[in-house]
This record gives structure tokens, C-alpha cells and sequence, in this order.
């Protein structure tokens, strides 16, 4: 919470200062130690504070390329209250261009953590003790998997009224109402009464300019609402947005293996029965088409070009 000496990561920061901190519990096993960088901005007055968040799976780039330029054009300097951003949580993985941890977990799977379990457990354990506790509001940015491309969208479970006004104010193309993982950040940092937007946009080890710029315009809209600081003039600059929100979806999977190629653009409205794309082999025997199950909006797309069957081609988000 939002103090006159904020005390953070064992440092005392005062209003109006901007430092750079760094989380060093873990090493490799050569003993280099792996910094996670923290910068935490405070506002000369009182006031919430929010962490933007990104990169807790190590290949999701464009979290990452959405809170570095926020720090870059120095919108974390907020008026009131307090910004933290780590560009970057999943050091380990961000190096190996890899979504886990070094200890082969996935981050996102192991909150709230345990102080003598895997490096990933431990990894949480730290971060629920020593910076969810400080903090009100949390924007954390994500990318669909390897090769799965997500239609930018905003994820909450819909049951807290303040989260579905901040959701809102985001401006994401898309609203996804969605059960929280057991043992996510989102739902770790939930029963501690923060207050959290998951970020949906675009795939792993790939950046998209309109993503990211989806992504910066939501977080200044939602640090004006709150009342972190007066982002009037940059939000105008940016096209205004109704999301639409899908209360529930489905995935269209591979009924068969083979080359794989798709007919809708993502974020496109399709109709039941609509043909979605085609599996064929390479060698002009047989092609098959993929059918919507559904009415709905296609939220992510496969861009594999080769495909088993089972694989997850298309996920379409339904309003109601």
C-alpha cells in the first residue's frame, strides 16, 4: 500500500523518486546470478499502486515490448501513488527464449509458491510475500503459445464489479469472462483483494505493433482511471473502443493430422457451419475442412502450417 516511505524489496523509496531494483533469490547452476529487474516510480502524492507485469512465461515478448515502452516514454511516472513495472519476471526462460522455468515448471502454475520447494515454487513464494502484498492493482501481459496467435483481449472472472469497470476502461477489442487458473498469479494475487487484468495478444517469440499498441493504450487508460495521473492527451490520440465481452468459448480442434491453412481473419465474427480452413496431406489425396461448431468471434487461430490431430486450431469466443 501506498505509504509517505514506501518500503520495497528491502529499500525505503520516497514520493517523487524513480529507482531500478533487482530480485536475486535464485542462480544458475554455474552460480551467476539471475537478476529480475524492478522499476518502481512514485508519484509526489498519495494514491494507489499498480504493477505492470510481463514476461512471467519467458517467451512472451510482447508483454514485454508493451511495459518497456511504457517505461521508455516515461509513462510510469506517476503524479499519485505508485508504479512498479518488471518488464520481465521469467528471466531464466526470457534468456532461453523458453516459456518455463529452470526447473522445466511453468511460473503461472506454482503461486503461491513454497519456501522449500522447485526454483519456481520458491520464485512465487518470494514474489506473493514481498510484492503482492504492496500492490492494489496488477495489469499482467501474456501471448497466446508457440505458433497460436491471441486476438488482443482482456481476461477476468466477472464477479468483482470494480476489476469488469477496469476491463472496460482497458478498451481491449474483446472481454473473455474466464475462471481463474488454480494456482495463477491472477488467482493467488485475486484472494489477496488485488485487483487484476490478464492481457491476451498475439503468439510466443513474436511482435505485433498493433498488439503492443493495444496493450500501452489500455494501461494508460486504466492508470487515468484510477487516478495515477492525468493521461488525457495520450489517450485521445488513440481510436476509441467498445469491448465486446464473451461470456463463454470454445475450442475447434484437428479432427486429422496434415498441412494446415486457414480461411477467417482473426477477431472476425463467424457463423455455425462456416469453413474455417482446410487439413489436406502433401501429396493431393485428401483435403478436409474445418467447420465452426458455432456462432462467434475467432479469438485465436493456430498458424502452424503442419498439424496433428487434436491440435487447438481455433478458439471462438461467444456473447452469450
Amino acid at each position: 500500500m501506498d505509504t509517505d516511505v514506501f518500503h520495497f524489496l528491502g529499500k525505503k523509496i520516497g514520493r517523487g523518486e524513480t529507482v531500478q531494483l533487482n530480485i536475486d533469490i535464485a542462480r544458475l547452476h554455474t552460480r551467476t546470478a539471475i537478476e529480475v529487474p524492478v522499476i518502481v516510480s512514485r508519484g509526489k502524492n498519495p494514491g494507489p499502486v499498480i504493477l505492470l507485469n510481463a514476461g512471467i512465461h519467458g517467451d512472451e515478448v510482447n508483454g514485454v515490448e508493451i511495459v518497456r515502452q511504457i517505461i521508455a516514454k516515461n509513462y510510469h511516472k506517476p503524479t499519485n501513488g505508485t508504479v512498479i513495472c518488471i518488464p520481465v519476471l521469467n528471466v531464466f526462460g526470457f534468456l532461453h527464449q523458453t516459456r518455463e522455468f529452470p526447473d522445466g515448471r511453468d511460473l503461472n502454475r506454482v503461486f503461491p509458491g513454497s519456501k522449500e520447494g522447485s526454483l519456481g515454487s520458491r520464485f512465487a513464494y518470494f514474489f506473493m510475500k514481498e510484492i503482492v502484498p504492496k500492490i492494489d492493482y496488477c495489469i499482467d501481459y501474456h501471448t497466446g503459445a508457440s505458433k497460436r496467435f491471441n486476438y488482443t483481449h482482456i481476461r477476468i472472472e466477472g464477479v468483482d464489479k470494480e476489476t469488469i469497470e477496469l476491463a472496460q476502461v482497458f478498451g481491449s477489442p474483446f472481454i473473455m469472462l474466464s475462471k481463474v487458473l488454480p494456482k495463477s498469479l491472477r488467482s493467488e494475487a485475486a484472494k489477496k483483494g488485488v485487483k487484476v487484468l490478464l492481457f491476451e495478444g498475439g503468439k510466443a517469440l513474436d511482435l505485433d505493433r498493433a498488439v503492443t499498441k493495444v496493450g500501452v493504450a489500455g494501461a494508460l487508460k486504466v492508470m487515468h482511471k484510477i487516478g495515477l495521473r492525468d493521461f488525457s492527451k495520450e489517450i485521445a490520440a488513440y481510436p476509441k473502443t467498445e469491448s465486446i465481452t464473451l461470456s463463454d468459448s470454445s475450442w475447434t480442434r484437428a479432427r486429422y493430422s496434415g498441412m494446415f491453412r486457414t480461411y477467417v481473419s482473426i477477431g472476425s465474427y463467424v457463423k455455425k457451419g462456416t469453413v474455417l480452413g482446410t487439413i489436406s496431406d502433401p501429396f493431393g489425396e485428401f483435403e478436409k475442412r474445418v467447420i465452426s461448431k458455432h456462432d462467434g468471434y475467432i479469438v485465436c487461430s493456430n498458424h502452424s502450417p503442419i498439424v496433428n490431430q487434436g491440435d487447438a486450431l481455433f478458439h471462438v469466443g461467444f456473447t452469450e
